[in-house]
This record gives C-alpha cells, sequence and structure tokens, in this order.
C-alpha cells in the first residue's frame, strides 16, 4: 500500500493544534453529560449530532457514500474498534475524574506512534522521535505514579479503563490512516458512525437502568462533544491523517491534558498540583523533539 507521510506545515500542524485544544474539553464534557445521561447512551448521542454534522459536510463534496465490497471488511473492523474505543472513555470517565480522565486518554499518541511503526511504511520511530514520545508519555505517567503514592486509589478502575481506550484510540488513528489512503475521509466517517449509532442506544436500552435528567449543563455538553469533537474535529483530523505522518499528529494529543485539565479546574473544581505542572512541562519539550526530529 501506498501512503502519504508528509511532514507537517505551518498550516497542518496549526489545525491539527486546534483539534488537540478543542478535544481537551471532550473529557469534561463527557463527565458532565454523565450527570445525565448513562455512558452508552451518551455515546449515542454524541456520534448522531457528529454524523450529521459529517453528513452535511460531504453534500456539497457529491461523495459517492455506498461502500464497495472492497471497502466492507475494513469498515466493519473500524466499527469494532470504534465502539470498544468509545464505551471504554465514557465508561472510564463515569469512574474517575474529568482531569484523570483526560490525561490518561491522551497517552494515545505513544500508542500510534507504536501501531504506526509497525503497520505504516515509512512512519518508523527514529531514536529522537522516540526520546520526544517518551518524555512526553513520562508526563502523564507522573500523573498515575503521584496519585498512587498518596493511596488515592478510588479512582484506579476508571483510570485502566481509559488508558485502555487511549491504546484504541491509537490503534484506530492508525487503521484509520490506512482507511483513508483509499477511501474518501468523508465516507469513512459516514460509516464508522451510521451503524454505531443504533448499536450505542441498543444496548443502553438492554443493559443502562440511569434515567436521563436533561438540563442546560447536560445538553451544553452533550453538543460540544456531538457538533464540536464528534463533528468538526473528526473532520479536520481524518482529512489530515490522509495527507501526513499518523505519528506527527498524534504527538499534538499531549496539549490535550494541558487543555482538559485547566478546564477542569474551571468546571468541576478537579485540582492542579506540581506535579501536574511537571507533567505538562515534559509534555511539551517531547512534542517539539518529535515534530523537529527527520
Amino acid at each position: 500500500m501506498n501512503v502519504e507521510n508528509e511532514r507537517l506545515n505551518t498550516r497542518a500542524a496549526l489545525l491539527n493544534l486546534l483539534t488537540a485544544i478543542l478535544w481537551g474539553g471532550n473529557s469534561v464534557s463527557i463527565k458532565m453529560g454523565l450527570s445525565g445521561i448513562p455512558p452508552l447512551c451518551l455515546a449515542g448521542m454524541r456520534f448522531l449530532l457528529g454524523g450529521l454534522v459529517v453528513y452535511i459536510w460531504t453534500l456539497p463534496l457529491k461523495i459517492d457514500l455506498k461502500l464497495k465490497s472492497n471497502e466492507r471488511r475494513g469498515i466493519i473492523g473500524l466499527i469494532f474498534l470504534f465502539l470498544a474505543q468509545i464505551y471504554l472513555l465514557n465508561a472510564g470517565t463515569d469512574y474517575t475524574l474529568a482531569s484523570r480522565s483526560t490525561i490518561f486518554i491522551s497517552a494515545y499518541p505513544f500508542f500510534t506512534a507504536s501501531f504506526a511503526h509497525i503497520f505504516i511504511p515509512g512512519d518508523k520511530i527514529s531514536t529522537r522521535k522516540m526520546i520526544g514520545m517518551v518524555l512526553s508519555f513520562l508526563g502523564v505517567i507522573l500523573i498515575f505514579a503521584e496519585s498512587l503514592s498518596l493511596g488515592e486509589l478510588q479512582h484506579l478502575l476508571g483510570d485502566i479503563l481509559v488508558l485502555a481506550s487511549a491504546a484504541l484510540l491509537g490503534a484506530r488513528q492508525v487503521y484509520l490512516k490506512r482507511l483513508v489512503q483509499n477511501i474518501h475521509p468523508g465516507k469513512v466517517l459516514i460509516w464508522q458512525s451510521a451503524p454505531s449509532v443504533p448499536i450505542f442506544f441498543l444496548l443502553s436500552t438492554l443493559f443502562e437502568t440511569q434515567a436521563i435528567q436533561l438540563d442546560i449543563r447536560v445538553l451544553s455538553a452533550v453538543l460540544y462533544q456531538g457538533l464540536v469533537v464528534a463533528g468538526f474535529c473528526f473532520i479536520l483530523l481524518t482529512s489530515l491523517l490522509k495527507r501526513y505522518s499518523a505519528s506527527r499528529l498524534s504527538v499534538f494529543g499531549f496539549i490535550t491534558p494541558i487543555v482538559g485539565v485547566v478546564v477542569s479546574n474551571l468546571l468541576l473544581g478537579d485540582p492542579i498540583s506540581p506535579i501536574l505542572l511537571l507533567s505538562l512541562a515534559l509534555v511539551g519539550i517531547g512534542i517539539t523533539i518529535v515534530n523537529t526530529s527527520q
């Protein structure tokens, strides 16, 4: 397979930075949404809205959305990855703090780079890139280590679920990278969401008993997740993945916890510690190293 792996230019880097910043509010909005909507139902609502945004985007492009026989297997694999990753993120966030969820889901660039090294020709992990990735990942691990040293284990299950979601997100980024080489990003996103939404709602009906309680706070959270993250951010990132290196794009995801932790503190009162500030410094250094490496 011939895979495009261009270096990021200034425009692509700024657009990717924008998605990373906007993604910083995702775990916070999930936590806010979970106060009135159970995890599976919330996922269904989020991607119903996101799917509508993507569909509207595809209309002027006149994309043929009908799947060809040689595309079905790849899309089915993507749907399974998508369902598992989103459920683990929502369920894990329900058991932990929004700030912690943001930090652990932001470990996904480490997994993306690892999978890209194996499955994407020309997107190898150089020594310099590995140093940058490790520094950024250490910034994430510091938060985990601080909690363990203080004996704060009540969020451990949620942390583990979100970290597992990060691993699947890394795998999904690489999977998407390969798919969009031969299928238009809009078509991929439509088929990622269209079958998944009814599955989320069906599973919610079967297994979730929490009553839905809507207020302005919950509705705002759902709209942010659906329109901004699952709509705009998915369109932008998938389009960038078609052309640019998956590992270089994904490392900007380490900026997400910076935004997420600050927003969590402002909106939910989650604490900011000195260890957190150190971790964010490591994240910034790591991003710089990765994106200046050859």
